[in-house]
């Protein structure tokens, strides 16, 4: 059996600040550009994966966490979990930023682009109680309209735009929660999840079934609509980041010990393979393609270009 993903080269990455790392990423698909959070500089770096080149970096985002790129509004979200903002601004370099105040440490970022609602998932801090948050922001208002408390420690989110609902992982007590668009001021169900720490999240949109990779090194798949889990499956170890490929109907897992992508048949549910990335290498990227993933390498300070075999 070959490997579900060939390497195609790298990108030499601004090298690290301070601690951190980098975190989530997004690609822009009108121009192919990656932008991903390099948490340890406090700015997102862009770059273009043909030219294999870093183009720019946007500065001014404390410790961020999260970039979430949105092709029907062509805007960029980022969480700056050192301040407590989100940014919002257009694709491009030298943007204008606009921030605004959310909850305590953003991290996961999900938009409605009918409503111009974006949801920041807040992972808190234990020192200040009920600080764990669901922030609404309204984009016309530019301010945060709702704080929802939840049980436990944030993780990442996603929107179902059928369902106009968003889903979002809480680590412990295990679950994921739901958010209607239409009623943002309040937590419209919880669903159960059979594993401890529910870390990455994504949705088949065309099947309705939500992937949850949990800390417990378990793949879980429900169905989005009714919270049904369908199927349970081992990890290689502590996920982070997932995307699901619509065009490939792959799933992809980033885990950062030992360093590896597993990928799955969504199709099937079986694993394709296990491709080697670089120890601490915890956040990918996908491109909307369907033809390329990007792993963030934070011993080398680079991207790993990856194609799509399958």
């Amino acid at each position: 059996m070959t490997d579900p993903l060939r390497l195609a080269g790298y990108v030499d990455l601004p090298a690290h600040e301070g601690n951190g790392g980098f975190d989530h990423a997004a690609v822009h698909a009108a121009t192919g550009h990656v932008y991903a959070a390099h948490t340890a500089n406090d700015a997102v770096d862009v770059f273009d994966p043909v030219l294999a080149k870093h183009l720019f970096s946007i500065p001014g985002l404390a410790a961020v966490a999260g970039a979430l790129v949105s092709e029907e509004s062509q805007l960029v979200f980022t969480s700056n979990r050192g301040e407590n903002t989100i940014g919002v601004f257009a694709p491009g370099p030298r943007p204008e930023v606009l921030k605004i105040p959310v909850g305590v440490r953003p991290n996961g970022l999900a938009y409605d682009p009918v409503r111009k609602l974006v949801l920041a998932a807040n992972v808190g801090d234990p020192a200040i109680a009920g600080s764990c948050t669901l922030s609404i922001v309204s984009l016309d208002r530019r301010a945060m309209i709702a704080d929802l408390g939840v049980a436990g420690r944030t993780r990442w989110t996603v929107y179902d735009p059928d369902g106009q609902r968003f889903y979002v992982n809480i680590a412990d007590p295990a679950e994921i929660v739901v958010v209607d668009a239409d009623k943002p001021t309040a937590i419209a169900a919880a669903f159960k999840v059979p594993a401890a720490g529910p870390h990455g999240l994504d949705i088949d949109l065309e099947a309705q079934r939500l992937f949850c990779a949990c800390d417990a090194g378990r793949l879980i798949t429900l169905e989005s609509p009714s919270g049904k889990v369908l199927r349970d499956l081992e990890l290689s170890g502590t996920p982070d980041v997932v995307f699901f490929n619509a065009v490939r109907r792959q799933l992809y897992v980033a885990i950062g010990n030992p360093g590896v992508i597993d990928v799955f048949d969504t199709a099937r549910m079986t694993r394709l393979g296990r491709v080697e990335t670089e120890r601490g290498a915890h956040t990918i990227a996908f491109a909307p393609s369907g033809d390329r993933v990007y792993a963030f390498l934070p011993q080398t300070h680079r991207a790993a270009i990856f194609e799509v075999l399958h």
